[in-house]
């Protein structure tokens, strides 16, 4: 955390880090996605002296909650999954269905 920070920010960086480790994630991985989070939330809430553009303007982490990953609570879009297919020269990919697609890269 940076100098300075706030207890809630200490929490919430702990919070988030906590989190990512007990789904899985390795701890610099952890480490690095809740200092981001958090300083996002800082530039958002004015508390730092220098912010991005796209800290200001995207959408906040919390109202986000997951809505870009790749395995969130909708797992994979159609766009992502055709995507994939295409890589992988699957016959018939225009004309399928996300639960197609789906079932034809799981083979």
């Amino acid at each position: 955390m940076p100098a300075g920070s706030s207890p809630k920010r200490e929490r919430q960086y702990e919070h988030i880090k906590e989190g990512i480790e007990k789904r899985g994630g390795s701890e610099k991985r952890a480490t690095e996605i809740a200092a981001r989070t958090v300083n996002k939330e800082r530039a958002r809430a004015g508390e730092s002296k220098t912010a991005s553009r796209s800290s200001l303007d995207d959408v906040s982490s919390g109202h986000r909650g997951g809505k870009r990953s790749h395995s969130g609570p909708g797992g994979r879009t159609k766009a992502q999954l055709y995507n994939e297919a295409r890589q992988r020269n699957i016959q018939g990919r225009s004309s399928m269905t996300k639960a197609q697609l789906e079932h034809a890269l799981a083979r």
